[in-house]
């Protein structure tokens, strides 16, 4: 048999052999780092025996799938020293996941910290065990007799469902416990490292992830070959925590959630909403200036609306409940593109005025499920920057090009530098989530591809992320911390237009269907902000922050001249705080330190004497004494600049 490696070479056996055993004889080292392998494509385990030609990968913690096999044989591990521990408590199901892996258990009671602890104490006496994990499989009906055995409902709850497709059990052996498991995994449970695993949080969880169901205690957990990878990813960890912009958000009194309000349904204080004004007149104001028209829709619409566009169809899983009012059926919107298709239709239109680019900062409700609510980042109320552009075939790609510009110029503004494009196309295959019409679709990606490649764009396509009517573009950012997501979009549409009848008199006097642009430049207002929280951690540069200058008198007797110098700011639109509380100067140093102000002035009686003030910044401590007029000046220009 020949067994064509990854690299083109080919080995050639006259018998069967393990993957392992190939492996051996290509590299001893890469034997020693080998997690799993792919057999013509197909993540398999190197237990695995080969009789016949193939194409062989071997795969190192290095690759993702290698990565996944090692995380999971950690989760294993995990699980038998929880049997070890607490005998009574259930296995359900503990998968590998992007950041390590977790498994969720029916115990008792909450796992306390001191409890995770006492488990990586058993893990790392399981490692140091160096238990060979053993793979062996049953019939159905044997493997539910095993698991009845073990007191493990769960376990038999799956065996059941596959009990009539006539499939063996696979399992996993490791000493005295024995996991229900497709696989892969190492070999022994020593080539875990003992020093370079770490159990990272638990909480509660669902069987099945319904919150109808059993309530369970999840366990998360990370592994790597290297204490030095553990390190960094403890320390990245650290550094996301003190980012997070939930955290921040309450610290700086930027937003709230109240769970008598709803979970999902953020509230922004008065400083956070003068963030959230600063950013909607931005991106107004550049949108003006690009020839958009802005409109007011209202929050709900009949389902009929969303039946026509398809959104009933393809969405209705992420919208809410409708609602029965009189003799019509309601639902909150969870986007506006329906509304703005009536808004285009109530006028004739002619080649001649388009495009027509229809823009609005619209809320927008959709249902998300609890466990993946995050802050401001995702709620089920938002608010888009959205617009849609009305055009004609031939005014795609310099439409398009302006979108892509607008895009660039806004991430200059605010200093966005580490982003990605992506064009995101439909999966042919999920005949559920996409309209259905093979020609639109090819025609659609085509156009937007070849736009794309004529503005010069570097991008990478990816299948199964299109919108149900069309493909977009993505532009994809990569936070300080955690994975990237996508900020921008611009979407192709020649679905909608024709759903809803649209047209426009051409040149030579017919009515055609006119295609839409569907973008956001700043996504949701609300993803945005949790975004620029975290990449400053709340030290918004000055045009953004939502107290510029806070003025602190030494005493209570330097309060008016401290009142009559902000006026002055305040006259050149700067906003400012006064503190005026009676406390050490110190104190209130301190103070707007933790508020992350960007300017201090401070007010003594030597102020007073020489009519000037004195100026502390963020960045660079103590300035000294300086006119107010001059301040004036220099802090109008840096937020005219919009200097980072």
């Amino acid at each position: 048999m020949k067994i064509t490696l990854k690299d083109g070479s080919i080995l050639e056996y006259a018998e069967a052999k393990t993957a392992a055993d190939i492996t051996r004889d290509i590299s001893m080292g890469l034997f020693r780092n080998a997690t799993a392998c792919k057999i013509d494509g197909a993540v398999s385990d190197l237990r695995t025996v080969i009789d016949g030609d193939c194409a062989l990968e071997v795969l190192t913690f290095d690759d993702e799938d290698g990565k996944r096999t090692y995380n999971h044989t950690a989760s294993h591990i995990m699980a038998q020293a929880v049997k070890r521990l607490y005998p009574d408590a259930k296995l359900t199901i503990g998968p590998a996941i992007e950041n390590g892996f977790y498994y969720d258990f029916d115990v008792e009671n909450t796992f306390s910290p001191e409890d995770l602890d006492k488990i990586e104490a058993e893990m790392k006496n399981i490692i140091k065990e160096n238990l060979e994990l053993e793979r062996f499989e049953l019939p159905a009906p044997e493997a539910i007799a095993l698991m009845e055995s073990k007191n493990e409902p769960y376990k038999v709850e799956l065996i059941k469902e596959h009990a009539d497709k006539g499939e063996a059990i696979s399992f996993y052996k490791q000493g005295e416990f024995t996991e229900l498991c497709a696989g892969p995994h190492v070999f022994k449970t020593g080539q875990i490292k003992h020093n370079a695993f770490k159990l990272i949080s638990n909480n509660a969880a669902y069987w099945r992830g319904d919150s109808k169901g059993k309530a369970l205690q999840r366990i998360y957990g990370i592994a790597f070959p290297k204490k030095e990878q553990l390190d960094e990813y403890l320390r990245k960890l650290e550094e996301a925590k003190m980012r997070d912009h939930r955290k921040l958000g309450h610290d700086l009194e930027l937003f709230m959630t109240d769970e008598l309000v709803g979970k999902g349904m953020p509230m922004f204080l008065p400083k956070g909403y003068t963030l959230w004004r600063i950013l909607e007149d931005y991106i107004r104001d550049k949108e003006i200036k690009s020839g958009y028209q802005h409109v007011l829709t209202p929050c709900v619409g009949t389902v009929d609306l969303y039946k026509t566009s398809g959104h009933w169809e393809h969405y209705q899983n992420n919208m809410f409940p409708a609602m029965e009012v009189e003799d019509e059926t309601y639902v909150l919107r969870p986007m506006n593109c329906p509304h703005h298709m009536r808004i285009y239709a109530n006028t004739r239109h002619s080649y001649r005025n388009l495009p027509v680019r229809i823009g609005e900062i619209a809320h927008d409700f959709r249902f998300e499920a609890s466990g993946t609510l995050k802050g401001i980042e995702r709620g089920r109320h938002f608010c888009q920057n959205d617009a849609h552009l009305f055009v004609t075939p031939e005014q795609i790609k310099d439409e398009f090009a302006k979108v892509v510009d607008l895009i660039f110029e806004t991430y200059k503004d605010f200093g966005i530098t580490d982003y990605r494009c992506v064009l995101s196309l439909r999966d042919p295959a999920d005949t559920e989530k996409y309209h259905q019409d093979d020609e639109m679709w090819d025609t659609a990606e085509n156009a937007l591809r070849e736009v794309l490649n004529d503005l010069d764009l570097d991008y990478t396509e990816e299948i199964g992320e299109a919108a149900f009517y069309g493909p977009k573009l993505d532009v994809n950012v990569k936070p300080a911390v955690g994975a990237e997501y996508t900020l921008s979009t611009c979407q192709l549409d020649f679905c909608l237009p024709a759903k809803f009848n649209l047209t426009y008199i051409d040149k030579d006097n017919t009515a055609h269907t006119p295609v839409v642009l569907h973008r956001a430049i700043l996504g949701s207002l609300d993803r945005f902000m949790a975004y620029l929280i975290e990449e400053t951690m709340g030290a918004f540069p000055t045009w953004l922050a939502p107290v510029q200058v806070k003025f602190l008198p030494i005493a209570d007797r330097h309060q008016d001249y401290a009142r009559e110098m902000m006026e002055k700011l305040e006259a050149a639109g700067v906003r400012c705080e006064l503190d005026d509380r009676s406390e050490k100067i110190g104190f209130k140093i301190r103070s707007a330190q933790m508020e992350k102000i960007p300017y201090m002035i401070l007010v003594g009686d030597k102020d007073i004497e020489a009519n000037t003030i004195s100026v502390r910044s963020r960045k660079n401590g103590d300035e000294g004494a300086t006119s107010i007029d001059e301040f004036v000046a220099r802090i109008k220009n840096e937020i005219e600049e919009k200097a980072k």
